[in-house]
């Protein structure tokens, strides 16, 4: 442990330094041996940091919804945060959770604030989780603050939950298809084009390319499953992690037009989740809003928010006024604000607000795939029908040569 002396030498001219120590009595001993008289020893308030996990470890939705869950329960019972963080570090298998909980503990034993161990990761910690720790500590209110938290968390999985489960059926439907047209294509054409190139009957043009392309496919197999794999792999990480990726992705998505509906009422849900949690923790109006802008998830909402809470309340314009100004937000958003801002009771109408665009996510949902299912079978048939007629009409055409 680091601690901080000052001291005075025989001269009466102040020594002062930093020394690793086990204690305050280590530390005095030191200070004599020099010769000098101990002024003052402090013990630094040292921020410990672990190491990230591996490529493949990571801290889930589960694991934070988890955390915050139960530390909110145990202080409710009146179990200290030290003794919570020890029982859970007996509970926790995962070597990252194990770590990052340890590193909670030293921290607060330096005596340092509880959310400096979460502004260390802002990878697995968002700005929002850190400013509603720092206001519940300062305001005497974290066991709530933890709950929020919490089940802020638990309904951005049920969230991505629905999301995942409504595109399970159209994303194996369109793996099966695609096998089955490559196993199609790959093997078995080439086997009949064999058939039709040892008689004399013309080919059409059609069934001519595609039997070729079969032809390549099943010579070339060897190198061709590789490189698209890797090429899946490569766009997925473009697309995912690289930021020229994920502008060209939103762009896509923003001009889809049942897909733009859907992310415009995620980044919705967001905003009123997240802005009123934050106003319900204290966090002051304008610095609620920038930390919220930067949750949302679309660029359009982030720059609107940023606008409302710099150009506009920052400037005395009323909340109501300032919302109104921004296109992007629909009525029933401005309006309910402006009702909120008058009765002063904005929190509670963000609440019902994200409550509000919940349900309007399942809608979005159910209409995205009941349009999507029929519209990928079509394109199916379309693709198995344009194989099966470059097989019949050479079969036909052979018929009628021999008849």
């Amino acid at each position: 442990m680091q601690f901080h002396y000052i001291a005075a030498d025989a001269s009466n001219k102040t020594r002062e330094g930093d020394k690793e120590g086990k204690s305050t009595e280590e530390i005095l001993a030191f200070v004599f041996s020099q010769g000098w008289k101990p002024i003052s020893i402090k013990p630094l308030k040292q921020v410990i940091m672990v190491k990230q996990g591996t490529l493949f470890e990571r801290v889930t939705l589960q694991d934070k919804i988890f955390l915050f869950k139960y530390l909110s329960l145990m202080l409710k019972v009146g179990t200290d945060l030290f003794k919570a963080i020890d029982v859970l570090l007996e509970d926790t298998d995962k070597p990252l959770m194990r770590s990052l909980l340890l590193e909670i503990k030293t921290n607060l034993e330096r005596g340092n604030s509880l959310y400096v161990s979460f502004e260390n990761h802002p990878d697995i910690f968002s700005p929002i989780v850190v400013n509603l720790l720092k206001a519940a500590e300062a305001s005497g209110n974290l066991e709530q603050s933890m709950e929020d938290i919490s089940a802020t968390y638990a309904k951005e999985a049920e969230v991505k939950g629905k999301i995942q489960s409504a595109l399970i059926y159209p994303v194996l439907l369109l793996v099966v298809a695609s096998g089955v047209v490559g196993l199609m294509v790959t093997f078995v054409l080439p086997k009949m084009s064999t058939m039709f190139e040892g008689s004399d009957a013309k080919i059409p043009l059609f069934s001519l390319i595609v039997i070729r392309v079969g032809q390549f496919l099943n010579a070339n197999i060897v190198w061709i499953v590789p490189l698209m794999l890797v090429l899946i792999g490569g766009l997925a990480y473009f697309f995912i992690k690289v930021p020229a990726g994920q502008k060209a992705l939103d762009t896509i998505m923003r001009k889809t037009p049942l897909v733009k509906t859907l992310l415009q009422k995620i980044a919705l849900r967001r905003f009123a989740s997240t802005f009123g949690s934050l106003l319900k923790a204290g966090i002051p109006f304008i610095q609620a809003l920038e930390i919220t802008a930067d949750a949302v998830g679309e660029m359009e909402f982030r720059a609107a928010i940023l606008r409302i809470a710099r150009e506009n309340i920052a400037k005395g314009t009323s909340v109501a006024d300032a919302f109104r100004k921004e296109t992007v937000f629909p009525k029933v958003v401005t309006n309910l604000i402006s009702i909120g801002e008058k009765s002063g009771h904005v929190e509670e109408i963000l609440g019902t607000l994200a409550k509000f665009y919940e349900d309007e996510i399942d809608s979005a949902l159910k209409t995205l795939v009941a349009i999507f299912e029929p519209a990928m079978l079509l394109f199916i048939g379309f693709i198995v029908a344009g194989i099966a007629i470059s097989v019949i009409l050479p079969i036909y055409q052979l018929v009628n040569q021999y008849s």
